[in-house]
């Protein structure tokens, strides 16, 4: 049987031919997104009653950052398409059926609360008029289906999710870095999601009442973030060794893999990266341990992996960088692997779930103060 992990490998090849094109056209080419598609990669979320893999968290962060050392975009888009297909579990299972049950439908969106809901009734069906606009939509080109954070007249916040046809794509995905992943804008305006198209984070009870239904969400989301970050390091430190081996700097007679210089900071990097990742893995590890046993994920484990993730990010950014300068001047050039890995690592950062501002609210719990942990 062939896993997910073993699914993302079989398409490194395929994905890194395509990546460059993804780069130019700033989002993923169309034989790309069937080959993830068709591998389960893009829904590993979806629970198992509805015909999806239905991952436990390590695998999928296994399988995105496996997907990331191929093309950072690429792993970019499957771990937004499969943490939003996690929310399959908590739509009604009419909804969800219509949704999640074709393998072939990807989704994706923000949670970010830019849209405003009206209550509103359409032939007989209640639900909610929408407007809104939201950024950071990864991957919304090739989703039939894209959901949005929306703030309701009648009080409530809920995820809504909006077919493709219903949605407005803007060309604002002009960036440094990811630039395959399609991160544009998208808006609605007074779009009608009926009510069993929405789901209230933190109130909604599951639908489908499956341990990764009981994993907490925020922390899922954050920790398959840092996944990608994880991959791009370590493509970025492989390719700096293996460019190593026969390159030598201008006016020297040594390659770089005998320079001293470069195996200490060689050394020094491999030792960073790993156990960023084992760090991550680790506190993931030890909280699904305690959902599988039947319980909660305590908030000391939540921080834990919270403070994982944003480690793993900023190491994934360090080591990157490392990579990067060791190589000298030719990483330089737009065709260099080393100058798109730099750019995508620093997106990882930039996301609101691994900023390095997190480190504030990580160190007052760590610290015993009182703040808030709703996005915990």
């Amino acid at each position: 049987m062939v896993t997910l992990v073993d699914a993302a490998h079989d398409l490194i090849e395929l994905i890194e031919a395509h990546a460059d094109l993804a780069e130019r056209n700033r989002r993923l080419p169309g034989e790309t997104v069937k080959a993830l598609t068709d591998a389960n990669l893009m829904r590993m979320c979806v629970p198992a009653q509805y015909g999806g893999p239905e991952a436990d968290p390590l695998t999928l962060l296994e399988a995105i950052a496996t997907l990331a050392f191929a093309d950072g975009a690429a792993g970019w888009c499957a771990m937004i398409a499969s943490t939003t297909s996690s929310m399959a579990a908590f739509l009604p299972s009419s909804a969800a059926q219509q949704i999640y049950g074709d393998p072939q439908v990807v989704t994706g969106g923000v949670f970010a609360p830019n849209g405003k809901g009206r209550v509103a009734s359409v032939d007989g069906i209640d639900g909610l008029s929408v407007d809104g606009r939201w950024a950071w939509g990864s991957g919304t080109q090739h989703c039939q289906w894209v959901l949005g954070g929306t703030r309701c007249d009648d009080g409530t916040f809920r995820l809504c999710w909006f077919p493709q046809s219903d949605v407005t794509l803007h060309d604002t995905w002009h960036t440094s870095g990811m630039r395959g992943s399609g991160s544009l804008d998208f808006s609605v305006e007074a779009a009608f999601a009926p009510a069993e198209f929405t789901m209230q984070p933190g109130v909604t009870h599951p639908a489908v009442d499956t341990p990764l239904a009981r994993f907490p969400n925020f922390a899922l989301l954050a920790a398959a973030v840092s996944a990608v970050g994880l991959g791009i390091a370590r493509r970025a430190l492989d390719e700096v060794i293996e460019t190593a081996q026969g390159k030598k700097p201008q006016y020297s007679s040594k390659t770089l893999a005998q320079s001293g210089y470069t195996q200490i900071e060689v050394a020094r990097a491999e030792a960073k990266l790993r156990s960023a990742r084992a760090f991550l893995h680790d506190e993931v590890g030890t909280a699904w341990a305690t959902v599988l046993a039947g319980d909660g994920a305590t908030i000391e484990q939540r921080t834990c992996i919270r403070l994982a993730a944003t480690n793993a990010a900023a190491v994934g950014a360090e080591v990157t960088d490392t990579a990067f300068t060791l190589a000298g001047g030719t990483a330089v050039y737009d065709t260099s692997l080393l100058g798109r890995c730099l750019r995508d690592a620093h997106v990882v950062t930039q996301h609101i779930q691994t900023a390095p501002k997190l480190n504030e609210k990580i160190g007052q719990l760590l610290l015993g103060q009182d703040t808030d942990t709703s996005m915990f």
